[in-house]
C-alpha cells in the first residue's frame, strides 16, 4: 500500500490515520472495553452512525491495524480485532486519556472488561 503524506512530519502522517474524531473511539472500544461486533461499536455513549462506523473499521483495516474474520455462517456477520500494530496503540490511548482526566473536568475512565 503506497500512501502519499503531506509532509514527513509523524504527528501529521499518524493523524492522517487515525486523526479523526471517532478512529480512536473504535480502537478504545476494541482495546479496553472488549467490542468486536459491529452492534457493540453502536452501543457507545459517543453515538456513531452506522454508515461512519462502516467506514471507519473499513479503513482501519486497509491500514493493518484491525482485521475482521466471520462468526456466523451470514457472510456479512463480523468480528473485529486489533492487530499487533493497532495493539501497539495502547500507550497512546493511556497517555491521552491521562491528560483528559488531568486537564478536563468531570472527565472519568469507563469500567474496563480486559486490558488496563
Amino acid at each position: 500500500m503506497i500512501q502519499s503524506h503531506r509532509s514527513p512530519c509523524p504527528i501529521a502522517c499518524s493523524l492522517d490515520l487515525i486523526g479523526d474524531r471517532w478512529t480512536l473511539l473504535v480502537i478504545r472500544d476494541m482495546m479496553f472495553l472488549g467490542k468486536q461486533r459491529f452492534e457493540e461499536f453502536l452501543e457507545s455513549p459517543e453515538g456513531i452512525s452506522s454508515n461512519i462506523l462502516a467506514n471507519r473499521l473499513k479503513s482501519l483495516e486497509e491500514i493493518g491495524l484491525v482485521e475482521k474474520e466471520p462468526y456466523s455462517n451470514h457472510p456479512r456477520r463480523m468480528n473485529y480485532q486489533l492487530t499487533e500494530r493497532g495493539k501497539s496503540l495502547r500507550p497512546v490511548l493511556k497517555v491521552i486519556s491521562a491528560w483528559g482526566l488531568k486537564h478536563i473536568s468531570d472527565t472519568e475512565i469507563p469500567e474496563f472488561k480486559q486490558g488496563e
